[in-house]
């Protein structure tokens, strides 16, 4: 990923829940701390808003963003100015060595003593100690190593009960803007695959584009090709067709035939700022069956009466009614059998952001949506012999209903 803009929809903090003299408020109150690196971990993006690939400590107390930088990094991250410190780690490294090596010296003789080693736990101790941190507090994903290790080193760590930032659910203009642009990319890439398929040729059993079968790889390929020109990346992009559509997550090998539906779920990263965008679209080269355009049409109105249920303070749980009740009212069945499911089997939509599966989830469990949130909506119905067919979009929950962050065409029979 190339540098980002920074977006800084808010400053995320910690607060204290008491109040108190501010020196002993700082004493108290447990300091979030985050040990990854910016590509792999979205509350580290958030938090730091600059790309560094390798590990890193970053923490906030009292308002304020520090970080700890090697030299390689420094200079740059400290130009972002996104941290209100920038820590320089050969310093802290040094100081590590020195407070550790003391210890190791009063407490084993000279006999028995090694080299002191000093790693992130050690320096975040020697942290802790300087800037009279009591406490920190950690996301259910911080490394397991470290924080027993931590431990070990008499430095105190809690787990946060849920999101350690949970405004990140809350979506800001500016962070909105940033999805819709994902969803700009995704668009890009549905108008090369309906390219591709105007230009196919049907002969018998096969699909022939360009003199050579067509092959949901090829799609993977001028998805990826057509986005990564417009600044984004396409990863892990599906295109499936056939049964192969009928398992949701399945990305698609191999050729793909004519008059049978394919599923293309494109869910680019926006490089310049790391937010994602989320769209589907189903699609089928040659002469669609009554059954298949009956499947495509319920499916949209499902999507359509999931969204127009979508608003602020409604629960989650009944978006995901709306999308159920619109399928069993069109004689579609859910079953789960030994050798898997078939129907629709999975939730109405998810939170996305600066990582592709975020909160709030839109299922059959209860959620109050916020004003602010955003979701997607993607009911999804899959029957081998017949296909699988799932239309998704991306909204903002308003005070009134839903706001569109994606839009492309339904056109999905193209002959």
């Amino acid at each position: 990923m190339a540098h980002l803009t920074t977006i800084n929809p808010r400053s995320p903090h910690v607060t204290s829940p008491r109040s108190s003299p501010a020196s002993e408020k700082k004493s108290r109150e447990a300091a979030t701390l985050i040990y990854a690196d910016t590509a792999t971990n979205a509350d580290q993006l958030y938090f730091s808003r600059v790309d560094v690939h390798d590990p890193f400590i970053a923490f906030g107390i009292g308002g304020k963003r520090y970080t700890v930088q090697s030299a390689l990094e420094f200079g740059r991250v400290k130009k972002a100015r996104s941290f209100d410190e920038v820590l320089a780690l050969e310093e802290w490294s040094e100081r590590a060595k020195k407070a550790f090596s003391a210890r190791a010296k009063n407490t084993t003789s000279a006999r028995t003593r090694t080299p002191v080693a000093i790693g992130p736990a050690e320096i975040i101790a020697t942290i802790a100690k300087a800037k009279r941190i009591r406490r920190f507090r950690v996301a259910s994903d911080f490394p397991a190593a470290l924080f027993v290790k931590l431990g070990a080193l008499g430095v105190e760590v809690e787990i946060a009960d849920g999101p350690l930032f949970p405004e990140r659910e809350i979506k800001s203009p500016r962070e909105a803007a940033a999805i819709r642009e994902g969803n700009r990319l995704s668009s890009v890439g549905f108008s090369a695959v309906e390219d591709i398929l105007r230009r196919t040729k049907i002969r018998g059993r096969e699909l022939i584009f360009e003199g050579r079968p067509l092959s949901s790889e090829r799609l993977h390929f001028a998805i990826q090709a057509a986005i990564l020109a417009e600044g984004g990346r396409a990863d892990d992009t599906i295109a499936a067709g056939g049964d192969q559509a009928c398992d949701p997550h399945e990305r698609g090998h191999g050729p793909l035939r004519p008059h049978e539906l394919i599923i293309v779920d494109i869910f680019p990263r926006v490089v310049k700022t790391g937010y994602f965008g989320d769209m589907t679209r189903t699609y089928l080269k040659g002469r669609a069956s009554e059954a298949q355009r009956r499947l495509v049409a319920t499916v949209h109105a499902a999507q359509r009466a999931g969204i127009a249920a979508v608003r602020e303070g409604v629960d989650g749980a009944h978006v995901h009614g709306e999308v159920l009740k619109t399928f069993a009212a069109a004689g579609y069945e859910t079953r789960r059998g030994p050798h898997g499911s078939v129907g629709f089997f999975h939730g109405t939509g998810h939170g996305v952001g600066l990582a592709i599966h975020e909160a709030p989830r839109v299922n059959s469990q209860p959620y109050t949506l916020k004003k602010g949130s955003v979701i997607t909506v993607e009911p999804g119905l899959y029957y081998p012999g017949l296909g699988g067919c799932r239309i998704e979009d991306v909204v903002q929950v308003g005070a009134r209903g839903a706001k569109p962050l994606s839009s492309h065409p339904y056109d999905w029979e193209i002959r």
